[in-house]
């Protein structure tokens, strides 16, 4: 009889380990980087704000990819469920940016819950601990309502301005539930087809869906960005150089997307192409986290 293969061999523990180098090593130096030469003040704690928002942002798509993709799955065995700890990972993430919130800015947590910045994280990592209850009950979809929560608060964190915030928040919360459908429910799906063997109508399925996240992602994301972003100062500004850098990586996933999708209608395997744009996709979230951290272009050059 042969021996079951070891679930985690050599080579793909050598990539897993480089992998999370290269996510420290451009989160610690992402937002240093970009802001090189432009005069922009640094950000106090920048590294580790980007390393703790990627881990909040990578809890709320799992858990709506685990929810989304499961209903995409249809009838046969699921995978094991991560909404669980990847919730608690995220509730944690919000907790230390919380108390890092307090460190840098010398007030006290007390003093910190009463403030606009401290209240919202207080807000995110409650939901999310509360969705992680909700992911382990016989009822996970429940977890939806503190997921908005969180996305919701995540969205007021990220428009402080005075002019029309409603509308950014409203923005920012279809880009950021969009882009946790695009990657989570690609995420799920493949651990699907893996565990299956094939599978191949659940990426059919998939990618209907993935085209209505991608016109929704471009909608948003080109009116905030004209929102925010004066044209004038695109490469002088550390928000503009890592918005270029996210546009570009969302290029490459949208030609990995058409090309797995061409692959399909030809009755091929899609696979490889749907994984690598994973992977890519994964890349775009941990831009995006910098962009959160990087100084607002909209503050230091006003239209």
């Amino acid at each position: 009889m042969t021996p079951p293969a070891p679930l985690v061999t050599p080579t793909r523990l050598t990539a897993a380990t480089l992998a999370a180098l290269a996510v420290i090593t451009l989160a610690v130096l992402g937002a240093g980087l970009a802001e090189t030469g432009t005069g922009e003040l640094r950000i106090p704690a920048a590294g580790t704000t980007t390393l703790l928002r990627v881990l909040v942002l990578t809890a709320l798509a799992v858990q709506i990819g685990e929810i989304a993709g499961a209903r995409l799955a249809g009838d046969g065995p699921l995978p094991r469920g991560r909404s669980v700890p990847a919730a608690l990972l995220g509730a944690a993430a919000s907790a230390g940016l919380l108390v890092l919130f307090a460190t840098v800015s010398g007030l006290g947590l007390a003093t910190v819950y009463g403030t606009r910045e401290g209240g919202l994280l207080l807000v995110t990592a409650n939901a999310l601990a509360l969705s992680a209850l909700c992911a382990a009950s016989r009822r996970p979809v429940l977890a939806l309502v503190p997921l908005a929560a969180a996305i919701t608060a995540e969205a007021l964190r990220a428009h402080p301005e005075p002019n029309s915030p409603a509308i950014g928040v409203a923005l920012t919360v279809v880009h950021l539930t969009a882009a946790s459908l695009w990657l989570g429910t690609l995420l799920h799906v493949l651990r699907t087809m893996r565990l299956r063997g094939g599978g191949r109508e659940v990426l059919v399925r998939y990618a209907r869906m993935a085209a209505w996240l991608y016109a929704a992602l471009m909608a948003t994301g080109t009116c905030s960005t004209l929102r925010r972003l004066p044209l004038d100062v695109v490469l002088s500004t550390a928000y503009g150089r890592v918005l270029l850098a996210k546009l570009g990586l969302v290029g490459v996933a949208s030609l990995l997307a058409l090309a797995a999708r061409r692959r399909m209608l030809r009755g091929g395997d899609a696979q490889a192409p749907a994984r690598t744009e994973l992977g890519v996709l994964a890349v775009i979230m941990l831009v995006s986290a910098v962009l959160t951290v990087v100084p607002d272009p909209h503050w230091l050059h006003p239209a």
